[in-house]
């Protein structure tokens, strides 16, 4: 099993929550956001069981979504539709990013 996977699985928690504030201001970015989500944890998944080329798509979608929901958590500051997050949420979700960045982009051996 990929390790980050828990810690996306974690980021999940916290994107239920940032977005059930968005929620409040702005439905249609909450939902981006939750779908957005989804997707990272989904193709994350789906990554680890498949080889090759497919596992590099995979975990390529799943960084994309993830950059996302960043971009989602960044737009709703700008908008002041929530304040600031907890540096420990942003940095789980930067470390998502930057794990999956690895396996998508590292050499083949």
């Amino acid at each position: 099993m990929l390790k980050i996977y828990e810690v996306v699985l974690a980021m999940a928690g916290d994107a239920a929550s940032i977005a059930g504030q968005i929620e409040r201001k702005d439905s249609d970015l909450a939902r981006q956001m939750r779908r957005a989500m989804h997707s990272v944890a989904l193709n994350a998944a789906e990554g680890m069981g498949n080889h090759a080329g497919n596992k590099r798509q995979r975990y390529s979608s799943a960084l994309g979504s993830a950059r996302e929901v960043l971009a989602c958590v960044q737009v709703a500051q700008a908008m002041r539709y929530i304040g600031n997050v907890d540096a420990k949420v942003l940095d789980r979700m930067d470390h998502v990013i930057a794990t999956l960045t690895r396996l998508v982009y590292r050499r083949a051996s």
